[in-house]
């Protein structure tokens, strides 16, 4: 089968497919050693970046979160002819008044975070300074290289082949076209940033309808690895990552699953950015197989895109759409979630309902526990750090394993979600995170009380 479906093709066209398709599976999808931590080459070079501008990145976000907002001044103001002649840009700074706003708050967080100057709780080391000096520069290194060689994933066929082959797996479990297991491979195997990122281009360019692109980037942007590692040692069970992580996948799966079937997700539209009506754009024409149209699909694909020069241009957009659209998002909506976390009893309160629910899954120290579920929706972190001092091993593991699953946290991806072109919500976001803090906290327990 193999070998028919490749001689339909030009030895060069096929070239053409296979060399960027699996540079870009190399960088994105193939875990590898990276000194104790299993990782991504993506994640390698921006992680190299950040070390080497470690001490620059702060002021470089802060400049940029900064020209993101006078930029978007200039042109809701002066409608200026040389941003109009750029559609690319007149879209990316002429927005709407609530991102206008988002960015001005932005703007204002980053510099009084970096001078340290104004009230101490946009700028303590817990609140804006969270987000400037320690997500802020590794966001700036991550959409670099993402940015950058998204295109080998995007542009040369890769996901025209999985499209096809794939179908059959997303369709009936996950209610997701073929294309978006590349999407879900990047999010667990990468980081959830990476996931974001490829979601929103291809809503954009019209292969997800609106609901497939808010169930890819609300479902299967999970942490990375690494950063899971970072979680369970916080809480002080490291020798246990094993059976977290495992924890972790079952929880995840089974929120995909169920997720996409209930509200909030099902009630958003199965029309595409462009409204055109909703046709499968995986349909397998008679007298194919599966592979042989994902071949063809794939070769056509790469026969259009040959230009360096385009490729380059794209991959530059990319990264300019994540740096100006989103960390200003990022940095504004993070830190006053951090604010109300850290200077207000207002997660403590929203936990309370969660005692008696604890309480009856057998979780020892309940109402302690009750305080970090809510939490992680300001930042993934914070549950971990609060569940630190909990003497019970074993809801010390739920509430690493929930902070993980829950997904939705203000300081990143949420954030992220909020800034992209993702159809979804601040009103979604809350909902989605507790439909799946309710889903994944059975199964979480479930398996704690088999560990331990």
């Amino acid at each position: 089968m193999l070998e028919k479906a490749l001689q339909k093709h030009k030895k060069l066209d096929i070239i053409k497919f296979l060399v960027p398709s699996l540079i870009g599976i190399a960088l994105f999808m193939i875990p590898i050693k990276a000194g104790k931590d299993l990782t991504i080459p993506i994640a390698v070079f921006s992680n190299g970046l950040e070390k080497l501008l470690h001490e620059h990145l702060p002021f470089i976000m802060m400049l940029i979160v900064s020209a993101t907002f006078i930029l978007t001044f200039i042109t809701k103001t002066f409608h200026p002819t040389i941003i109009k002649k750029s559609e690319f840009f007149y879209n990316l700074l002429n927005v709407s008044v609530f991102w206008y706003v988002v960015r001005f708050f932005g703007m204002v967080f980053a510099v009084l975070t970096y001078f340290k100057i104004g009230p101490e709780a946009v700028y303590a080391e817990s609140t804006g300074g969270t987000l400037l000096f320690n997500l802020l520069p590794v966001l700036f290194s991550v959409f670099l290289f993402a940015g950058l060689f998204l295109p080998f994933l995007l542009n040369f066929g890769l996901l025209e082949l999985f499209g096809a082959l794939m179908k059959k797996l997303m369709r009936p479990i996950f209610k997701l076209p073929g294309r978006s297991s590349i999407d879900c491979m990047a999010s667990w195997l990468g980081d959830g940033t990476i996931g974001v990122l490829l979601t929103s281009k291809q809503y954009e360019d019209g292969f997800y309808t609106k609901r497939e692109a808010a169930i890819i980037g609300t479902t299967f942007s999970v942490v990375s690895i690494t950063f899971c590692l970072v979680i369970i040692s916080q809480v002080d069970l490291a020798d246990m990552f094993v059976p977290f992580y495992l924890t972790i996948l079952l929880a995840g799966v089974v929120a995909a699953v169920v997720c996409p079937r209930i509200p909030p997700l099902s009630r958003k539209p199965d029309t595409y950015i462009t409204d055109k009506a909703d046709t499968d754009q995986e349909t397998i024409p008679e007298g194919y197989t599966p592979f042989g149209w994902g071949m063809k699909q794939a070769v056509e694909k790469a026969r259009q895109n040959t230009s360096v020069k385009d490729f380059l241009k794209e991959g530059s957009k990319n990264v300019l759409d994540m740096w100006m659209g989103v960390a200003p998002v990022v940095m504004a909506l993070g830190t006053a979630a951090l604010i109300v976390a850290e200077y207000t009893p207002v997660f403590k309160w929203l936990g309370i309902p969660f005692i008696p629910l604890l309480e009856l899954l057998q979780v020892p120290e309940a109402a302690e526990a009750s305080q970090t579920l809510v939490v992680g929706f300001a930042d993934m972190f914070l549950p971990s750090v609060l569940g630190s001092g909990i003497e019970s091993e074993m809801t010390r593991f739920i509430i690493a394993c929930l902070s993980v699953t829950q997904l939705i946290y203000m300081s990143e991806v949420g954030g992220l979600l909020l800034g992209s072109k993702i159809p979804v919500t601040f009103v979604d976001l809350v909902l989605i995170f507790i439909v799946r803090t309710l889903i994944t906290l059975p199964v979480i327990v479930l398996c704690a009380h088999f560990i331990f």
